[in-house]
């Protein structure tokens, strides 16, 4: 991390994670995305300074830059193309931003657009899955279909 000029935090403090934050994946080319469940609250910390918002309604106001992708609970994306452009938005912020997924509870679909993240960011389709279930939690990827979503994300 960044030092500290004269009680400032430095650029690189302002922009990252920590990397052992609660629901932060580290993508192996070092950016870090939070993800989480819009049903715990707020997480203790900083803020992110963009958010993507994965959920079937619009997601209530939040006091930083944000975007939202129609995405119903243990379903895919209403709007695949929409979902692939924000998801590449959110990989392109990650490299200078805090940036964060959220759904209602943060594992399927939060889990599915991390697991796509790391596609991505060079992690093959077959291994994605497995690698965020690794690096974020164990129960990522709920259902069959979003597996499938994911596989299909990197062809």
């Amino acid at each position: 991390m960044g030092s500290s000029l004269g009680g400032r935090e430095t650029i690189e403090e302002v922009s990252s994670w920590d990397r052992h934050g609660p629901g932060v994946l580290g993508l192996p080319s070092g950016r870090l995305v939070r993800g989480r469940g819009l049903h715990r609250g707020e997480t203790e910390g900083a803020s992110p300074q963009f958010g993507l918002y994965l959920l079937g309604k619009a997601p209530p106001p939040v006091a930083w830059e944000s975007r939202w992708v129609r995405w119903p609970d243990w379903w895919l994306p209403v709007d695949r193309y929409d979902a692939r452009t924000a998801l590449l938005q959110l990989w392109e912020r990650a490299a200078s931003q805090r940036v964060e997924v959220a759904c209602g509870a943060g594992q399927g679909r939060s889990g599915t657009a991390l697991a796509c993240l790391a596609i991505i960011d060079g992690v093959s389709a077959t291994d994605a899955v497995a690698y965020v279930r690794r690096h974020y939690h164990p129960r990522a990827v709920e259902t069959p279909w979003q597996r499938r979503y994911v596989e299909r994300f990197g062809a």
